[in-house]
């Protein structure tokens, strides 16, 4: 049996009690600037504590399953290359970063992009490189006033990987990073923290997938920075795949400045918790962002997707579609929140939510929000629940195609709005292939 908590509280003070004992070894560290917003952050988690359902913004997700489990944070691995081998993408080629257990692994990873092109680091190594660095951007953006995830991770984080892209430079290569839980011993918790620094009319792809090894619980506590410049332009998908023991909770937190274009495409296959928050502030006029989601789960699996698209500047736009598969006694949750400032004029802002339940025991909870201080601007939002298109199973079916396999080929196209807006091919055809597997079984 998993070893647990007696409490809440339990789980709590041992977060607490790691940070203090990492302080206790920094000696004259302890004093920067960088470690003192450590120490407010975690007073910050101390003051709010985790959330319940009583929060507005966590009434559908209840954290309350992680407390039944105790973890071993920073723990170590003994994984191997031959280890990571059936995790492999077939034919992807490009700089893939390996992170277990929350820290970076070098000799596992490769990276291919020369230095001119690209700078791409540890957090770890950058905090003691470059200091000044890490001190202009980390927790810049994602605020951990009010999340007390976000607060946790601020305090604990101490890997992750830094991206730096030039002034007027085009990555040519994506930026492939996996985290890896290695729970094949013992439960475990990380905190991974990244930080993608994206010049003036630079470009860049990158993805973040996330893995599980071994049957033990897992909890990973990440949160993504980005940080777009005037013309920017960047790509970003995530994956998860994990395990039924493995909680994950990842703040994307994104800032784009005049003309700059974002694209963001999350895709949760698996997990038996899992929550989503992507954050985007329209900073500068003209910038655009596009948002796809897909989440699939079943069994007893909860997946919560929260979005926040905040218009701070006139002419800029966004568009949002996320999509849905529940099946068994799953839940899923959407909350979709469009903030329109009232300096921001000229907004056009969209967002869809759409789902199908395949299962009488499956839930879907789905609150869309706009909130405009504007007089012109065009936004909207819907969201749709319901089951699979009985007309068309028929029509197929008619065809003499067999009903488990129209089934299958209906909610692929359904998946398919969201799967075709990635654009590194060999992510794009495993993904293909892991969703019609899970549709099929």
């Amino acid at each position: 049996m998993n070893p647990s908590y007696a409490s809440y509280n339990d789980f709590k003070n041992q977060l607490l009690a790691a940070f203090r004992t990492n302080e206790e070894r920094m000696n004259g560290e302890s004093k920067t600037p960088l470690h003192q917003l450590r120490r407010a952050a975690l007073n910050q988690f101390d003051l709010l504590g985790f959330p319940t359902i009583r929060h507005e913004e966590w009434k559908y997700s209840n954290v309350s399953g992680l407390f039944k489990e105790a973890f071993v944070l920073d723990s170590t691995t003994t994984l191997t290359a031959s280890d990571l081998a059936t995790l492999e993408i077939p034919n992807l080629d490009g700089n893939i970063l390996y992170f277990v257990n929350g820290r970076y692994q070098p000799a596992l990873s490769r990276i291919v992009s020369p230095a001119d092109q690209v700078q791409i680091t540890s957090l770890a190594d950058t905090i003691k490189a470059d200091p000044e660095l890490v001190g202009s951007h980390f927790a810049h953006y994602a605020d951990y006033q009010d999340n007390a995830f976000t607060a946790l991770n601020t305090a604990l984080a101490t890997d992750g990987v830094v991206v730096r892209v030039p002034d007027n430079k085009v990555v040519e290569q994506p930026i492939i990073l996996r985290f890896i839980t290695d729970a094949r011993n013992q439960n475990v918790a990380s905190q991974p923290r990244n930080l993608v620094i994206v010049g003036k009319n630079a470009e860049v792809m990158m993805a973040e997938s996330y893995r599980t090894l071994g049957e033990r619980s897992s909890f990973v506590n990440v949160v993504t920075e980005i940080a777009l410049d005037r013309d920017a332009r960047m790509q970003h998908y995530k994956v998860q795949d994990e395990t039924q023991q493995a909680y994950h909770i990842g703040t994307t937190q994104v800032n784009q400045s005049d003309n700059s274009h974002f694209y963001s495409a999350t895709v949760t296959l698996n997990g038996n918790f899992v929550r989503n928050n992507l954050n985007i502030v329209l900073n500068g006029q003209y910038a655009e962002a596009f948002m796809y989601g897909l989440y699939m789960p079943n069994g007893r699996q909860h997946v919560d997707n929260h979005t926040l698209v905040d218009h701070a500047m006139p002419n800029s736009y966004s568009n949002e579609l996320y999509k849905g598969i529940l099946d068994d006694n799953s839940t899923g949750v959407f909350n979709g929140k469009i903030y329109v400032r009232p300096d921001a004029q000229k907004t056009n802002a969209y967002q869809s939510c759409k789902n199908v339940v395949l299962s009488p025991g499956a839930t879907m909870n789905t609150k869309p929000q706009l909130e405009i201080f504007a007089d012109d601007v065009k936004c909207s939002h819907g969201t749709t629940t319901g089951k699979l298109n009985d007309e068309a199973l028929f029509y197929m079916r008619s065809r003499g195609i067999p009903k488990d396999e129209a089934r299958t080929l209906l909610l692929y196209a359904f998946s398919q709005d969201v799967l075709s807006q990635i654009k590194i091919q060999p992510i794009r055809e495993y993904l293909e292939r892991v969703v019609t597997e899970k549709l099929t079984k």
